[in-house]
């Protein structure tokens, strides 16, 4: 039977994406299904309301909801959907997906990261796994992202410092706030290496993209230069310039259709004008983000996947990751600084650029057996959007403030210091109380089963993030700041997802093979996040564009295969 296309990919972010221009440059024919619209770089206005209080990006919790649950402190768990709650568990759904609105921070994974297992044992109530490739298999792709994307800024040797095959990145680093001095010089007295991070974002045009223009409005915001690497500006676009893939946003898919042999022969969609249609084609890619992704194949039964695609093992779903950490920082006060500082610290604008990995590996008596993993402390300027700090100055003593004391307080808040703030990553332990599966009785807007996800955090997770913020305040603490302080949570950011369809090499314990290809599917891959068994302790996004790059050679190796 003929099909529609060589290739049919669900989802055109960071999973996405480099499948579909690796797949269009190699001369495959290739569909992109997006639920999104397709919005260009004119498109993205820094408009703080359609950033942050309204559903601009992501779709209006009336209409599409997960059902999320938590721990009710009785040995139980509380279900409430996010339209009641008001969470919202969407990242970004449009072509390039989330990564549109990524802040560019780029940090490798570090080869203990792909080992958590065999490198530091066993922990009890953690689903640890080794992957089923090495750093050494994912650094030539790391390398790829660095070129194709657009990767800046420069590799200084420090500790924790993972094999490079180059000696540096492509484009030197962007434009850097005067505190990155700051920080560089507090950490030469307290004996650490600050890490010069790498960015997705260009310091000078690039293969026809714009520089940056320094707004200050970058994560959680549309980059409306093409200087910020998205998946659509780096992947998208020029896949659909090769004139062999082409694209249809406003699509949603709604399941995909089987045989009695397991492979997958088509997919069902609903189109921008709410009609249903199906497409065949001789591949399907999922990577429609970890959540939407097992979402979709629990959806999907068929006469050999009774139980969902790829559930044979009954692992569809589960080993659900985050990241875990917290968030901290500390006020500098003009009135402390001399006339030089004072200037240096009002300029807006520029990336602090400055990390701390000499926590990676922590040793330390409290992590029995006083090896363990650690993460990242990664410092910024506190986001430059006025809306949040001018609702929280709005009251005092729980009561609201209006009027000239408002006006009052709100001149002081906003002239009289500024924050210097930091971010923990570390690693989110897969457990058996973090997974996706379909809620029984809630329904979108189409009536499909919504995704239900239980949040259960591991213990060790806090710790290492409370670990890991104490050193971020101690860092901050002597650079002068004021008011230092942090804070760490068991509830998961939902930026960062992965898990779910972990991958490995035994189809009893995993969802995927090696190659991210599904188990009992041979003509089915998944490309996003899902496929992490651990997600390490930096942020997800340059992983998932190596591992999609990865894939991608396999998928062309199984075309030019004879059928």
């Amino acid at each position: 039977m003929a099909q529609d296309f060589d290739v049919c990919v669900i989802g055109s972010g960071a999973g996405g994406g480099p499948v579909a221009w690796s797949l269009s440059q190699a001369g495959y024919s290739v569909l992109v299904l997006e639920k999104g619209p397709w919005l260009r770089d004119a498109d993205f206005a820094k408009d703080e309301l359609a950033c942050c209080r309204r559903s601009h990006y992501t779709p209006n919790l009336r209409d599409e909801q997960h059902v999320l649950e938590d721990a009710d402190g009785q040995g139980g768990w509380r279900a409430l959907p996010s339209r009641e709650s008001g969470r919202d568990f969407w990242n970004g759904n449009l072509v390039g997906g989330s990564s549109n609105l990524m802040s560019g921070f780029f940090h490798r994974m570090k080869p203990k990261d792909f080992r958590l297992l065999s490198e530091y044992g066993p922990i009890e109530g953690a689903n640890l796994a080794d992957w089923p490739i090495s750093y050494a298999d994912l650094e030539p792709y790391f390398t790829r992202i660095e070129s194709l994307v657009g990767v800046s800024g420069q590799a200084r040797p420090h500790s924790q410092l993972e094999p490079r095959s180059t000696a540096d990145f492509p484009l030197p680093p962007t434009a850097e706030h005067p505190v990155a001095n700051w920080i560089d010089q507090t950490c030469e007295q307290l004996g650490l290496t600050p890490v010069r991070v790498a960015r997705a974002i260009l310091p000078q045009p690039y293969q026809g993209r714009h520089v940056c223009s320094y707004s200050g409005y970058c994560g959680s915001y549309g980059c409306n230069t093409g200087a910020k690497g998205s998946a659509r500006v780096a992947f998208i676009e020029p896949a659909l310039a090769s004139g062999r893939c082409q694209l249809r946003p406003n699509s949603q898919v709604r399941r995909l259709i089987s045989d009695a042999q397991g492979r997958v022969r088509e997919a069902e969609y609903l189109d921008a004008q709410g009609q249903l249609q199906r497409v065949s084609a001789k591949l399907f890619v999922v990577a429609c983000q970890a959540i939407e992704s097992a979402r979709l194949l629990l959806a999907s039964p068929g006469p050999a996947h009774q139980q969902g695609l790829g559930n044979h093992s009954g692992q569809l779903g589960r080993n659900l990751l985050f990241s875990a950490g917290g968030a901290g920082g500390g006020y500098f006060t003009y009135a402390k600084l001399d006339e030089a500082r004072q200037a240096q610290l009002r300029v807006l604008g520029p990336f602090v650029n400055r990390a701390l990995q000499h926590w990676y590996e922590i040793q330390d008596p409290a992590f029995a057996p006083g090896l363990a993993k650690g993460g990242t402390i990664e410092f910024l300027m506190a986001h430059p959007n006025a809306i949040p700090l001018a609702r929280s100055a709005a009251s005092q003593d729980g009561k609201p403030l209006w009027g000239l004391p408002l006006k009052r307080k709100l001149e002081r808040w906003f002239s009289e210091d500024r924050k210097l703030s930091f971010e923990v990553f570390n690693d989110w332990l897969p457990t058996d109380d973090c997974f996706v599966s379909l809620d029984p009785a809630v329904k979108d807007k189409w009536g499909m089963a919504v995704a239900r996800v239980r949040l259960g955090a591991h213990p060790r997770d806090l710790q290492v993030g409370r670990y890991l913020a104490e050193q971020g305040e101690r860092v901050l603490k002597a650079m002068g700041a004021d008011w230092v302080s942090s804070s760490v949570s068991a509830a998961p950011p939902p930026n960062l997802v992965a898990g779910g369809c972990r991958f490995g090499s035994d189809p009893a314990h995993s969802v995927l093979d090696p190659d991210c290809r599904v188990w009992g599917a041979e003509n089915l891959f998944v490309t996003d996040a899902s496929f992490m068994p651990t997600g390490g302790s930096v942020p997800y996004t340059w992983t998932i564009y190596a591992n999609a790059l990865r894939v991608a050679e396999r998928i062309a190796e199984q075309l030019a295969k004879p059928v």
